[in-house]
């Protein structure tokens, strides 16, 4: 059997569009030209590739199966000449990165900026979302990474937990500056801002107060905590949130102390599980590790 691979291309555009024209117009061959490609290749594999259903062609029970492998290698091919093409061109390539609201503003920007330094040819998509929406476009493989604070178990999702310091901050002026280290107990009055209530990291938070008899004193609850962050450089309250975050906004008089029991934050990077990494999202996931590491809980 010899299988040439303008055939299996013919085979997968047709059966992505259902359409030889407008396969034809993807390819840019002629119509006649994928009607033989197609007819040379059910000749050689020995069974019936399409039937027409309402107008469309459509993939016979086996072609279905087959369809499937023929896009992984025709992905696969892709990606090596994706390779080739980065090499000679010096990183050239678009990445798709989603990310939490809070991570789009808060320490994401300064990344992809000291990323795209030298990078001049590396076009980019950055879109911030919920979890759920984050985790539907990496189950369909619309964006190379992403970046988010919830873990779900999808056979099509790769996710790396990244364990991350938390602190408590608080305004200039406020007494408890004057302690080094935060407890529980110095929060009994203190107007908290924190997480949403059916948050993991909330769920952290209250356990610990409560191991230690003590009532979280709930005020402001919100979803970010970049958020908490400019609430509490306003003088509104006290929170624990990631260090991270926190640094962000020292500079605006944040008062920030270590907490103790320590509470970790998790962040999420997630990635498609079957698709091949190009090499410039492989970059920025490295590169983007990397930055996290002042911030990271070493073991």
């Amino acid at each position: 059997m010899s299988i040439k691979l303008r055939q299996l291309e013919a085979f997968y555009a047709v059966g992505q569009l259902g359409s030889m024209t407008l396969a034809a117009k993807k390819l840019n061959i002629s119509q006649p030209a994928v009607s033989r490609l197609l007819s040379s290749y059910a000749e050689s594999i020995e069974f019936k590739l399409f039937h027409r259903q309402n107008g469309k062609l459509v993939p016979t029970h086996d072609a279905r199966f087959l369809l499937r492998e023929v896009g992984r290698l025709l992905d696969s091919l892709e990606h090596i000449d994706e390779i080739t093409q980065n090499l000679t061109s010096g990183n050239a390539g678009h990445l798709k990165i989603a990310c939490l609201p809070g991570f789009s503003t808060s320490h994401m920007p300064r990344v992809l900026s000291d990323f795209l330094t030298n990078r001049p040819n590396v076009t980019v998509n950055l879109e911030p979302d919920g979890a759920n929406r984050i985790f539907e476009w990496i189950i369909s493989e619309q964006y190379d990474c992403g970046i988010t604070d919830v873990f779900s178990d999808h056979p099509a999702v790769e996710c790396e937990q990244i364990p991350m310091r938390t602190v408590c901050i608080m305004s200039e002026g406020n007494i408890l500056g004057e302690k080094k280290i935060i407890t529980p107990e110095d929060l009994v009055n203190e107007p908290m801002i924190h997480s949403r209530r059916d948050s993991a990291f909330y769920r952290k938070l209250e356990e610990v107060f409560t191991s230690r008899n003590v009532k979280i004193n709930s005020w402001i609850e919100t979803r970010q905590f970049n958020s908490a962050c400019m609430l509490v450089s306003e003088g509104r309250g006290v929170s624990i949130v990631s260090e991270m975050d926190a640094r962000e906004y020292e500079s605006r008089g944040l008062i920030i102390r270590p907490f103790n029991p320590l509470i970790t934050h998790n962040l999420i990077l997630v990635r498609p599980k079957h698709t091949a990494l190009s090499t410039i999202a492989s970059e920025f996931i490295e590169f983007f590790e990397k930055s996290l590491e002042p911030f990271r809980l070493k073991s």
